[in-house]
């Protein structure tokens, strides 16, 4: 079995003494592995290029990945694989990690899309969605399993955000969901308060501190619903997660928006403001059978272009980062036209507001240089930290790797985790506080696999190798 080692080249630096913006530029990728098993392939400059390093190469420091509970429905769509459920968030969660990048896990604590209008409880708590106690516990126990979960392999996320743009409340049944407007705020912020707990209860366990955020949709809206949480006992949080896209939220412009920003943030001290979802089109053209859902422009940033997508994204940053916002996420920048259908149509709903063109080829003057602008008003954090090291090279028999290591802290012994594309488990080997040593690899599938080293149960290092 010969084994070839890509993106290998650059070490990975966990512990090191490093420059870090106190502001995240953060985007969704979650339909990056779907747009890849779909035939996409990702370019920069006309070369195939890895969309998470891509993104991480233009200063992209976290990506957001929704959770859904039991996506069924993908059942019956395309090759019946399913995506955003825990095996797909798991692999999206190692590539991210690989690239050096943060993780905001968005759970939709539903089955399909959650958003101000679909709050649906996922179809597995049916039967308890009217006993309240008996779906405080569903709740709890989803989320910390969920999570404990991903750190036994070292992926937990560093941000939670519970529910999706929940302006109507939380785990609704079909009837209330289809009811239309539904906020009983008893209910939801029991429901809240135990999800909280949840996290709070893996922080504790895991010995790392995860960010909990709340989402809410439109500017206008953030400001009764915050205070809505909060005067009904939810307030151990850490993010306040806005929508904002002028399509959906206009007459609400950029200035009312970063006045929205400055009044949470007086409100609620200690709380941080984030726009969670935002995006901008760059043409009104479409490139395939699927209805576009972004079809307006703002009259000062017209006609559609990939400029002036940047220059909306730019505007709107450095206003809400005028007013004291500590983040910005981009909502689906690399949702590609593809062959693929949704349950809509085929190809994308928003092909026309990525930061690509439509041979998936990266705009050169559109979106995604807005994480490299240079903002006024960001200070940089300086931090003396130990520097960790490690690279993997094949050996002569082509059946082990490799393992070479500098920098680690007072000898302390490491975990070695290999793992497959899909982020499961495939072998482990412990490494007594070595400079270097063997990984034996079973026999394996050709394709991509990743290397994490642990040390006291914490993620040092991440590598891409590539196992033929």
């Amino acid at each position: 079995m010969k084994i070839k080692i890509l993106a290998i080249l650059a070490t990975f630096l966990f512990l090191h003494k490093t420059t870090a913006q106190s502001f995240l530029f953060g985007n969704d990728l979650s339909y990056v592995n779907e747009m890849e098993d779909c035939g996409v392939v990702y370019k920069e400059n006309g070369q195939p290029a890895d969309p998470y390093q891509l993104f991480a190469d233009h200063n992209c420091g976290i990506v957001r990945l929704r959770l859904w509970h039991t996506p069924a429905w993908y059942d019956n769509l395309n090759s019946g694989h399913r995506y955003s459920d825990i095996a797909d968030v798991r692999r999206s969660i190692l590539r991210a990690k690989a690239a050096n990048m943060q993780v905001l896990l968005d759970f939709h604590l539903s089955d399909n899309w959650a958003d101000p209008q679909k709050q649906r409880v996922p179809a597995a708590w049916e039967g308890v969605v009217n006993n309240l106690p008996l779906l405080k516990d569903s709740l709890y126990n989803y989320v910390k399993n969920t999570l404990l979960s991903l750190h036994a392999d070292g992926l937990l996320p560093d941000m939670v955000q519970i529910g999706n743009e929940t302006n109507k409340g939380i785990l609704l049944s079909p009837q209330v969901d289809a009811a239309g407007w539904s906020l009983d705020w008893p209910r939801n912020a029991a429901l809240f308060k135990r999800a909280i707990e949840a996290v709070r209860d893996v922080e504790t366990q895991a010995g790392q501190p995860i960010k909990v955020a709340l989402h809410v949709a439109g500017p206008a809206e953030a400001e009764w619903l915050t205070q809505g949480f909060w005067s009904n006992g939810v307030t151990d949080f850490d993010v306040l997660g806005m929508s904002y896209y002028w399509a959906w939220h206009k007459p609400t412009d950029i200035a009312d928006a970063g006045n929205v920003v400055a009044q949470l943030r007086a409100a609620y001290p200690g709380k941080e403001v984030m726009i969670f979802e935002t995006g901008y089109i760059w043409t009104t053209a479409s490139h395939d059978a699927a209805n576009n859902i972004i079809s307006e422009t703002h009259p000062d940033y017209a006609p559609a272009s990939p400029e002036n997508q940047r220059r909306w994204l730019v505007d709107m940053t450095q206003e809400v980062i005028n007013r004291g916002a500590t983040g910005v996420f981009y909502w689906e920048p690399a949702w590609v036209s593809s062959t693929c259908s949704t349950q809509w149509g085929q190809g994308s709903h928003q092909e026309h507001a990525t930061f690509f063109d439509f041979d998936s080829n990266l705009l050169p003057t559109g979106g995604m240089g807005w994480m490299e602008h240079n903002y006024t008003g960001l200070n940089a954090v300086t931090e003396a930290q130990h520097a960790f090291n490690f690279e993997a090279i094949p050996d002569s028999s082509h059946r082990s790797l490799r393992l070479r290591f500098s920098g680690v802290e007072n000898a302390k012994p490491l975990t070695v985790n290999l793992l497959d594309a899909r982020g499961r488990l495939v072998a482990s080997q412990k490494m007594g506080g070595m400079n270097e040593g063997n990984f034996a690899l079973p026999e394996l599938a050709a394709g991509v696999y990743y290397v994490a080293v642990f040390s006291e149960g914490r993620l040092q290092g991440t590598k891409k190798v590539w196992i033929k």
